[in-house]
């Protein structure tokens, strides 16, 4: 009977732990790497979002202030056509009986109707003031959704990351990869995208 030959295994298997484990660490470096720079892009957008959010309710009062000196505007606007309607009423029973209608009388509804188209054109300003507020206002509300979905999705991607170290799994990191990447084209998108 032949000898059998006796093969040193034990070297070989430690060969294959040793590159195994260096091909583990490269895996774990390059997953902590994308897991750190798609959390640092997941602060910043997260802090464009909350800048926008703000910016926005800013705009949205400074728009309910507007509405509100409009409509005072066109409150005085009514109460000086009234104003004018009394003076025109004041004038009649002076007309009427033939008489000369006093200076004061003949004057006073012009005034008014005068201050009525003055407080027409600063309601219509006001109400321009507002809808311009208003529409940036809704502007930076869209880009704070698109800001906040990119974080959603850079956060789940970070966690991905955490299971694909964990697991040294390949498939894990890419799904990781795949998310932070549709996370980071949401932040690019939410300033570039048509509104």
């Amino acid at each position: 009977m032949p000898e059998e030959i006796e093969v040193d295994t034990d070297k070989l298997r430690e060969a294959i732990a040793d590159e195994a484990g260096h091909e583990s660490d490269n895996l774990l470096r390059t997953i902590a790497l994308s897991t750190a720079l798609f959390a640092a892009l997941a602060a910043i957008v997260a802090l464009q979002a909350g800048s926008k959010v703000n910016e926005a309710l800013v705009l949205k009062n400074e728009a309910t202030i507007q509405q509100a000196k409009a409509s005072d505007a066109w409150n005085y606007f009514q109460a000086k056509g009234i104003k004018a309607a009394m003076a025109r009423s004041a004038r009649e029973p002076w007309l009427a009986q033939g008489k000369t209608v006093p200076a004061y009388l003949a004057d006073e509804e012009s005034h008014y109707l005068a201050e009525q188209r003055e407080l027409k054109v600063q309601a219509t300003a006001f109400e321009r003031e507002r809808d311009v507020k208003s529409a940036e206002a809704d502007h930076m509300l869209h880009q704070h959704d698109r800001l906040a979905e990119a974080v959603a999705f850079l956060q789940v991607g970070i966690a991905l990351g955490a299971v694909a170290a964990l697991t040294h799994k390949r498939p894990a990191w890419w799904a990781s990869l795949a998310l932070g990447m549709i996370g980071g084209l949401l932040f690019a998108y939410a300033f570039i995208g048509v509104h």
